[in-house]
């Protein structure tokens, strides 16, 4: 075992042998004046960062707390851990809405009692579900949702003379056009099909893969919270991962590298001209638009599966109030802020590249009053629709992992066989759910 892991898994002991009162030690007392400390999982520099610190600034307008924004993106949780074990954690943390499991089990958040937050009401049920851990209990504060769909360059697909895709042999046999034909006519054989973030780190090709996964009939787990049985290597998983292997090894329609890039690497590969396909987020629109133009390229639903339906992963953000804050009052003052109208309607930045809300989570808020690009409303009609959260377990993060890691040597190794490999996955599943008391 290398030394990082071995220090890694010492840190996780620390926080997770007792952080809640640990992390709280040390605390001076109460103080609903005191600077409020807002991590969140954002690139230093970016303007979703300056969004946050907007977002923040106006809170501390309205009540009088101050606060200070600390944006990190590489290693955000295990700077985290880090942090706890040092007795320093922040006394808020905006986050994905797939990690509250790790969050509880490590002891890093605080309950929160919905029905004393101002505003709760207007809340969607879906985001709440986002909020609420396997226990039944709620540990965050909605704060942002969102879906995924496929941005395909226009201009090529008029190049290859082909129409959108209204099935995945359309869509595989557009990402070969795109390959072979040389869609950007330079001449050089240096154009591809799809954009995917398929790298092992934070679960990536897991995280990509699962509305594939779900559109095809697939899962991950069967049956009912606290009551669940592996599905990764049931004959619908097995057909989303081969198709998944095929696009890599046989139509090689995937831009080369994409085994080792997570979606700051991804982006890139679709504004440049190397893959013309990309499933990915409503976050990107004004980023592609400004780098490659809104005129080539355009956004449509993922096409139907084998499984009939066509399924987006749907995920978002939480507000997360830290354990042992000295400043509880302070927190639960920003999250009532981050989830009114007025706190929603500045974070989703109208339709520049600085949004932070991708959806709003607060039903009274007009979305179209806000943003005028009307392709918002794909978004939220396939997050209405046809979105998924990934499964409620006590902790969803291992099973996200051990499936990128296996996916990705099925994409990464060409003669690897899917079926071992997902047998094998669902045996790792089968182990990790006994271990978690969540098994049928």
């Amino acid at each position: 075992m290398s030394r990082r892991r071995v220090l890694a898994l010492a840190v996780t002991a620390v926080v997770a042998a007792g952080c809640l009162a640990a992390c709280g030690d040390d605390s001076p007392q109460a103080d609903a004046k005191a600077e409020l400390q807002i991590w969140v999982r954002k690139p230093p520099g970016s303007n979703t960062e300056k969004t946050d610190q907007q977002l923040a600034a106006a809170f501390t307008a309205k009540t009088g707390v101050p606060t200070k924004v600390t944006a990190l993106f590489d290693d955000f949780e295990t700077k985290l851990q880090q942090a706890a074990a040092q007795k320093k954690l922040p006394d808020v943390v905006i986050n994905d809405t797939d990690r509250l499991g790790g969050l509880v089990k490590q002891g890093l958040v605080r309950e929160v009692d919905r029905n004393a937050l101002a505003g709760q009401a207007d809340l969607t049920p879906a985001s709440w579900q986002a909020a609420t851990g396997a226990d039944g209990k709620i540990y965050g504060v909605p704060f942002s949702a969102q879906s995924f769909a496929l941005f395909i360059r226009k201009d090529w697909r008029a190049k290859v003379g082909l129409p959108l895709p209204k099935s995945w042999a359309d869509l595989d046999a557009l990402a070969t056009a795109f390959t072979t034909k040389d869609p950007d006519g330079n001449g050089k054989p240096d154009t591809y099909g799809y954009v995917i973030p398929a790298s092992t780190k934070r679960g990536y090709a897991s995280w990509y893969f699962a509305s594939f996964l779900w559109s095809a009939g697939g899962d991950y787990l069967t049956g009912d919270t606290g009551k669940f049985t592996p599905a990764i290597n049931s004959a619908p998983s097995l057909a989303a991962a081969t198709e998944f292997q095929k696009q890599f090894c046989t139509d090689k329609s995937v831009v080369p590298g994409s085994v080792t890039a997570e979606t700051t690497q991804a982006h890139p590969l679709f504004e440049t001209g190397k893959g013309g396909i990309y499933f990915t987020g409503p976050y990107n629109m004004a980023r592609f638009d400004k780098n490659l133009g809104k005129d080539k390229y355009e956004v449509v639903a993922l096409p139907a599966g084998p499984g009939g339906k066509s399924v987006s992963l749907a995920e978002g953000e939480n507000v997360y109030l830290m354990a042992g804050s000295a400043n509880p009052e302070g927190q639960t003052k920003f999250a009532e802020y981050a989830m009114s109208v007025d706190g929603q309607t500045l974070g989703m930045a109208g339709d520049t590249d600085g949004n932070v809300v991708r959806l709003p989570v607060n039903a009274k808020v007009d979305m179209a009053s806000v943003r005028k690009d009307t392709r918002w409303q794909l978004f939220a009609d396939i997050y209405q629709n046809g979105a998924r959260y990934a499964p409620v377990v006590p902790d969803w993060t291992p099973f996200r992992q051990a499936s990128a890691d296996t996916l990705n040597a099925i994409v990464a190794d060409c003669a690897s066989d899917p079926k071992a490999a997902l047998d094998k996955l669902a045996q790792t599943f089968d182990a990790e759910l006994t271990k978690q008391g969540a098994k049928a």
